[in-house]
């Protein structure tokens, strides 16, 4: 995935969030998830992907960020749950793997039998230029 993006990390549903940009989406988050890239998430532990953005350009994705970091915490969070209301680590959805139904610990045998995967798909409005993934969504 190298095209200029914005992104969000979380430690959790509502935890610590860092946001970021990067030229190269898949490498920069793999970093982040093991504990390459050092400073703030990794002290934090903040590996879960929950928001990003592609740009044409790495001016206006740079230029987002900056934008970003200045919102108030409820804009970020609704940011967030706009596109991805049950917080799901997109890793797979940008590596180009389904992400597997989330069930909760203690639902019954028939609900994990009859479990849905309720993962949502970013709209391509805010996933950006999909050819340029190579058809990997």
């Amino acid at each position: 995935m190298k095209q200029p993006a914005v992104y969000m990390l979380a430690s959790q549903r509502n935890g610590t969030l860092y946001i970021g940009v990067t030229s190269d989406l898949i490498q920069r988050v793999w970093q982040h998830k093991e504990g390459l890239a050092d400073g703030f998430t990794k002290t934090y532990g903040v590996k879960m992907l929950v928001w990003y953005e592609q740009h044409e350009t790495m001016e206006s994705a740079i230029s987002k960020e900056k934008a970003m970091k200045k919102w108030l915490r409820t804009w970020k969070l609704k940011t967030i749950e706009k596109i991805n209301p049950d917080w799901n680590d997109l890793w797979p959805e940008i590596i180009g793997e389904k992400p597997q139904a989330v069930v909760p610990a203690n639902a019954g045998t028939q609900q994990k039998e009859n479990a849905v995967d309720s993962s949502n798909t970013l709209d391509s409005r805010l996933r950006g230029n999909d050819d340029a993934l190579g058809g990997a969504r």
